[in-house]
This record gives C-alpha cells, structure tokens and sequence, in this order.
C-alpha cells in the first residue's frame, strides 16, 4: 500500500513542485545573486519561489530591484517550470534521450496535463513543448519593441523574453513595480500580453484539439470538452470586459482620466488578467468596491484545466451552472451541446468548488485574525487571488506577517496543484468496492 501511494500520480505531482519551490528558494537565498544594497530574506526567498513555482506573481520584495539579472532568470525558469509542470518537462527530457515511458508513467502525465486519451499522451507533450516555443518566442518578439525602447537593447529584450514567458504562463510577475501599468496605453503591448494569457489559459489539450481540427490533412473532431472550455472563456471575457468598463467608466482614479481608447483597451485587459495572470495596467486599490467583487469571483472562477491558470477552473463552473439549471427546470440529465455529461463529473465538480470555498473561509478567517491592521476586504482578495494563483493584490502582501505570508504559500500551492491532487496525496488506494448499498430519499434545500 505504501509502495502505491508513493508512485501515485497525485502524490508525484504534489512532491515535484515541492522540489522545485525547495530548489528555487535555496538558488534565490543566495547573496550573491541579490541587488547591491538589498536584504532578501530567506522566508522572502521561499515566499518568491512558492509564487514563481505556482505561478502566481505575488510578491514580497520588488522582483525587478531586489534580485540581480541571475535571479531574475531563475525566477522566469521557476514559472516556466510551474507551468509546464516537473512531469511534464520530465518526459521531454526521457524522450529525448531516446528512453520509452511506461504505463505508469504516461498515467501520471496524463493526471498533470488533464488528459483524456492515455493513447495520445505523448503526442500531446511534444505538442505541448513545440507550442509553448512558438508562442513564447513570437511574444518575445512583439514585446521586443515596447521595452527596447523604454529599456535599450540588452534589457529590453531580456525584459521581452521575461514578460513573454510570465504572460503565457499566467505567472504575472513582471519587472516594474507597477507591474505593466506604464504600458497602459501602449496598444501592442495590451494585445500581446492578451494574447498570451488567453492562450496560456486556454489548456493544453483545447490548443491541440483546435490545431488538430483545423490542420487540412487531419480535421480532428472538436472534443466537448473544447467547446465547453472555449465558450465559457469567450463569455466570461466578454462579459467581464463589458462590467469593468461601466463599474470603472466614471470613476477618477482609474478610467475617467484616460482617453476613450485607451478605456477601451484598458478594460479588456483587466477582465483577462484575473483570469489567473496576475498583470494589471490599472491599480486595483483604486477600483470601485463593486469591481473588487466581481474581480474575486473572476479569480475564484480561474481559467482552463490542463492550462497554466489556477481557480476552481472555468469547466468547474460551467459544470455547476448548467446542473443547477437541469434541477431548476427538473431535467433527470445534465447535458451541454448535445452531449450528456456524466454525474460522477458533476459530483466532482460540485467538490471541487465546495473545497474552493471551504480552503478560502478557513485561509481568511487565520489572516483575519493573525493580520489584524489589514481591512478584510484587502485579506479576502489576498486570499482568493493566492488559491486562484493570480497574483493580483490589494497591496496587503508585504504587510503580512511571517504566519500569514505562510497561509499564503500553502493557498498558492494548493491553488496550483489543485485539492483535489493535495488529498489524493493523503488517502490510499482502495480496491473498488462490490457492495451497493439501497437508495433513500432525503429532505434538502
């Protein structure tokens, strides 16, 4: 039994990030590769390489002034690597050295990326890799132009390259304290960074599914899954453009002052960002109440599954609609285009965002009481933005206490890794049970 549980691919995935967040924190506590004159601690050097692992880009200390250009590439590989996965990377580097993956080992890849054919697997992680190049690399290269003229050559692109990867990898670090607000009406760099995000949170599996169906020589049929996981991200970017627009269109400290176009430019760009990425052009600590509200539940909601996003997933969501919907109206089956969705995936489903909900109550109530001098509203965006590894802040992050800032690495680690995989991790194997026990109706609601 033990023996099982330690090569179970919950418990595998779930000690591979460890070992990256272990590795990075000891590469970051280094003093040599901090910034003259600076002081990173080694509870700073943990906290920074939990968020980088788990791509979440909440920081304690300044990323583009406290660590040197050597920790600032070990920053980008450690939210490369978060969002690629260990596992993932692991089998790139079996493949290429001409070894063949076991059963077991493709089960475990399967597990990370959100696979649904374990025939495929290994297909789709050499298109996983080739993908990631190509779209990081033409990022780079759209961003090139934007900071080579703010930062010169050498920086410029080295910041193109940086930005690129934490877009794509809805890992929101950036490089100005400000995160990407001086760029806030720089229309390239706007679309770039959209571009990236949105593509990065798609998944995995959709991006592959999309090529396949529109590659002339294969037309690959489009999975229910990539249906679902494309509409509820066209609606939810659409409809949360729409509301930051009219919550923020009069208010002065954001939109107001801006030009028409840039309002139109800046909007859409918060409405993707909480979509786990974490960048922001506009500062959230100046936002109407309203909008703080409806950011929460953007960044509980997350992005795709198999993608580089954290949340609950939007499928999550999608899946919990559509089964309150089916018992509102007293359908015995839960369907979405024309296809019956299985109950063990709404029972899931309805776990996961129960346990979403359950982590980030009892997250709060701790900061609430360990982190008395910050206003609730501040802990409870705090919060939901680690578990949803968004990296978004009300500006609460370097006010938290050594306890607190604790609660946030394990909210960011359980956001990344997801509860469910943490408790697979805890429970053993069991053979299926024969017993079915009768039915009985209970009173709820």
């Amino acid at each position: 039994m033990l023996q099982r549980r330690r090569s179970s691919p919950a418990r595998l995935i779930a000690l591979s990030f460890l070992a990256a967040i272990a590795v990075g924190a000891v590469l970051l506590s280094l003093p040599m590769s901090h910034a003259d004159g600076v002081r990173v601690t080694v509870l700073d050097a943990l906290f920074t390489a939990t968020s980088a692992v788990c791509v979440t880009g909440l920081v304690v200390v300044d990323t583009g002034t406290a660590f040197s250009r050597f920790d600032q590439f070990v920053i980008m590989a450690l939210f490369q690597l978060g969002g690629l996965g260990l596992l993932t990377l692991g089998t790139v580097l079996t493949l290429a050295t001409g070894r063949r993956l076991g059963y077991g080992a493709r089960i475990r890849i399967r597990e990370q990326v959100s696979a649904t054919d374990l025939g495929s697997v290994l297909l789709l992680v050499r298109s996983i890799v080739v993908l990631v190049a190509v779209v990081e690399g033409v990022g780079a290269v759209l961003l090139a132009g934007p900071f080579v003229r703010a930062e010169g050559w050498t920086a410029g692109v080295f910041h193109a390259v940086f930005h690129s990867v934490s877009a794509f990898n809805n890992a929101g670090f950036a490089l100005y304290a400000d995160s990407l607000s001086g760029f806030a009406s720089n229309p390239l760099m706007n679309a770039t960074v959209i571009g990236l995000i949105v593509i990065g949170g798609l998944g995995f599996v959709v991006i592959v599914n999309l090529i396949g169906h529109y590659r002339p020589s294969q037309r690959a049929r489009v999975t229910l899954h990539t249906r679902m996981a494309v509409s509820i991200t066209i609606l939810l970017v659409a409809a949360a453009a729409v509301t930051f627009l009219l919550l923020e269109w009069g208010n002065p400290e954001t939109l107001q002052p801006m030009a028409v176009p840039d309002r139109l430019q800046a909007s859409p760009f918060q409405a993707v960002t909480p979509r786990t990425a974490g960048f922001n052009t506009l500062d959230y600590a100046s936002m109407n109440t309203s909008t703080v509200l409806f950011t929460i539940l953007l960044m509980f909601i997350g992005g795709n599954p198999g993608s580089t996003a954290g949340g609950i997933k939007t499928l999550t969501f999608f899946v919990l609609v559509i089964a309150a919907w089916s018992v509102i109206r007293r359908r015995p089956d839960i369907s979405a285009f024309n296809r019956r969705i299985a109950p063990g995936t709404v029972v899931r489903a309805g776990v996961i965002g129960f346990s979403g909900v359950m982590v980030c109550g009892a997250a709060l109530t701790l900061l609430a009481i360990t982190e008395p001098d910050i206003t609730l509203s501040a802990l409870l965006f705090e919060t939901v933005s680690a578990f949803g590894t968004v990296g978004l802040s009300l500006g609460a992050t370097a006010d938290l206490s050594p306890f607190g800032r604790i609660v946030i690495m394990l909210l960011m680690y359980l956001g990344r890794i997801g509860f469910m995989t943490f408790a697979l991790t805890l429970v053993a194997e069991h053979p299926a049970r024969e017993i079915r026990y009768p039915a009985e109706d209970v009173v709820i609601g």
